[in-house]
């Protein structure tokens, strides 16, 4: 029996690019047990996320994907506790534009496994909204960690740089709605859904996107 649980933090700040500057509320995601976890998407303040590990041991920071608003706050935080910060190397150009002179430590890889806490996290590339965006499944936890991937509701924004919307389309295709329909998706942005919710609306995205 796993003692690893599921921990949210919802943090404010600003996603800007292109140009163009928007106020966000993200979700921040801990997964760990008492004494380690991992923090998915270190979004705008290390503080409240150094606070909600307390003493527990920071294993790595992984993200989700480049956009400011969900790495903001990464370089702190790995200040902070020594833990590594985690993005797939497709990504890079997206990362620079908000840390030019400081680089992530290590790179995602499809398949990649994570383990804390005894609970293993496969990372799941699914480009689309960014061209490094990963998705982390924990079947233990009948989870799977989408960031900006694919929200209650359909796939995540696809109008800005680095972007395209067939792309998301089929990465949530093939590499999401094949898991089971019980998993709970949690998402970057706004609440939880199931796969087995967004599995029926997959042939209106694909038909949007032609």
């Amino acid at each position: 029996m796993t003692t690893a649980r599921i921990e949210h933090l919802v943090t404010s700040g600003t996603f800007s690019l292109d140009g163009g500057t928007w106020d966000v509320d993200n979700n921040v995601w801990i997964v760990g047990d008492d004494t380690e976890a991992v923090v998915i998407d270190a979004a705008h303040d290390a503080d409240a996320i150094a606070k909600a590990l307390g003493t527990r041991t920071l294993r790595a920071i992984i993200c989700t994907h480049a956009h400011n608003d969900h790495i903001d706050a990464a370089p702190a935080l790995a200040a902070r506790t020594g833990a590594p910060i985690l993005l797939h190397p497709d990504d890079l150009p997206l990362w620079k534009q908000t840390h030019p002179d400081r680089l992530p430590d290590g790179e995602l890889s499809d398949g990649e496994k994570l383990t804390v806490a005894g609970v293993e996290l496969t990372v799941l590339h699914t480009p689309g909204h960014a061209p490094g965006a990963v998705c982390l499944y924990a079947p233990e936890l009948d989870t799977v960690f989408t960031g900006d991937t694919l929200f209650q509701g359909g796939p995540g924004a696809t109008g800005r740089s680095f972007s395209h919307f067939p792309t998301i389309v089929e990465s949530i295709r093939t590499r999401l709605l094949d898991l089971p329909a019980g998993t709970v998706v949690r998402t970057g942005h706004g609440d939880t859904t199931t796969v087995g919710a967004e599995a029926p609306n997959l042939q209106e995205w694909i038909d949007r996107g032609h």
